[in-house]
């Protein structure tokens, strides 16, 4: 495993755990798409069967279940525990406009067409999309707590780590897989705008707000 790896799983469990920390101690939701947190959860639970077939190593196994459990947790805390806080008004996105297309896409472009295959090739498309419901409640709402910019700042930089490990597999091991970089590569897109924000904004101490 490189560095590159290594780091984009730790900025992805940072989002988690930030997101996770944000509802907990505040005992609320406020401003965070439930919706998108479904998309992840169905991400996570299709593209990790494998667990029940294969063992590749510890830290695989660890991971994976705790990118599981975290996000259902959080679904959990959204739905249930802390529903009463939950701004449905504003999290109206169509999230059908999302899951039936990168459905069938995952039915037409694959590595292989088998069951697991098809799954884990839907989970990797979902995930480049994922972030739109809340990317969209934001930009309705107007603006987004601090806390809840650096969740979606570590899970951007997850991405983007990920793209970095994707080009040095390439280079160093001859590893290359067309449908994770270009879903990278549309996912890293989406945040573009978000990150120039972010750092011009958030990091200076100014609440970020996203065009309507």
């Amino acid at each position: 495993m490189n560095i590159f790896r290594l780091t984009g799983d730790l900025s992805h469990l940072a989002a988690i755990i930030i997101l996770l920390l944000k509802i907990w101690k505040t005992r609320s939701c406020a401003g965070i798409s439930g919706k998108s947190q479904v998309l992840f959860a169905l991400v996570f639970t299709t593209r990790y069967l494998d667990l029940l077939t294969a063992f590749i190593s510890l830290y695989n196994t660890t991971m994976k279940v705790i990118y599981i459990g975290c996000a259902y947790a959080t679904v959990y805390l959204i739905y249930a525990k802390f529903k009463a806080t939950y701004d449905g008004n504003h999290d109206t996105f169509r999230v059908e406009f999302l899951v039936v297309p990168v459905g069938g896409l995952a039915f037409l472009v694959n590595h292989d067409f088998s069951p697991l295959e098809i799954l884990w090739t839907f989970s990797i498309y979902l995930e480049s999309v994922a972030i739109l419901p809340q990317l969209f409640m934001i930009s309705k709402t107007g603006e987004a707590e601090t806390i809840t910019t650096h969740y979606l700042f570590f899970l951007g930089l997850y991405r983007a780590l990920y793209l970095i490990n994707w080009i040095w597999r390439f280079y160093f091991e001859g590893f290359f897989d067309m449908i994770a970089i270009v879903a990278g590569v549309v996912q890293t897109i989406l945040y573009c705008d978000f990150f120039y924000l972010y750092v011009t904004k958030v990091l200076k101490g100014k609440k970020l707000s996203l065009p309507a």
